[in-house]
């Protein structure tokens, strides 16, 4: 699994149009500093911050070689709960779709692609690094608290979109008792949304959104991508 990963990692830097912002993405998903990062590679904070905001030339085979190898190295000494998170199969009942993004898109971006409102006083300014959709009632009736991991896919760090909704209560209540939490939640082509979950949404800080859009809409925005 772990040749596999560093393989995904290493290729999508390659392949991405912005291999800085793409790196900085990953060091995130493993929960890693840039301090910590670079202590593991013998240089500075300075040299990974400039490489992640391409103020340095694109970073050649080598360098992007030392930092995958160094993201594995400290998940590993850390219990390696990021690389067994990626080990987790990605199919399920009730997941309509399940992708990570090459680069984090802004929140507000994702919002704008899918034309979804906010509902709750939350603070749109974070990054989303994937996305799920979901069909409420299947996930809620057939997803334990076990399986409901699966819908994080390779990082929490995205946006849930639950279609077939009609209040809201029983996605919000979920992602409420769960410990993992997303960076957003979208409900597509909802009922009247109940204001409990638009409570849950701002106790958890997660930004509650709705779109007139339907399921299968907002999956073909999504691959377009």
């Amino acid at each position: 699994m772990e040749v596999e990963l560093r393989e995904k990692i290493a290729g999508e830097v390659v392949l991405s149009p912005h291999p800085g912002r793409t790196l900085r993405k990953w060091r995130e998903d493993f929960k890693v500093t840039q301090r910590d990062l670079a202590r593991e590679l013998a240089t500075t904070p300075s040299v990974i911050s400039d490489y992640e905001s391409e103020r340095r030339v694109s970073p050649g085979a080598g360098f992007i070689r030392r930092y995958v190898d160094g993201l594995l190295s400290l998940d590993t000494r850390q219990g390696g709960s990021s690389g067994l998170r990626y080990a987790l199969p990605a199919h399920t009942e009730g997941i309509l779709g399940l992708r990570e993004f090459a680069i984090a898109m802004p929140l507000k971006s994702l919002a704008d692609r899918l034309e979804a409102k906010p509902v709750s006083r939350v603070d749109l300014h974070r990054d989303v690094h994937g996305f799920t959709v979901l069909d409420a009632p299947r996930a809620i009736l057939s997803m334990d608290a076990v399986r409901f991991v699966e819908a994080y896919g390779w990082t929490t760090q995205r946006a849930l979109i639950f279609a077939n909704v009609k209040y809201g209560r029983s996605p919000m209540v979920a992602i409420r008792a769960h410990p993992l939490k997303p960076a957003a939640v979208f409900f597509a082509s909802p009922g009247r949304v109940d204001t409990l979950a638009i409570r849950l949404s701002e106790a958890e800080n997660i930004p509650l959104l709705t779109t007139a859009l339907s399921a299968p809409a907002v999956l073909e925005r999504l691959e377009e991508l």
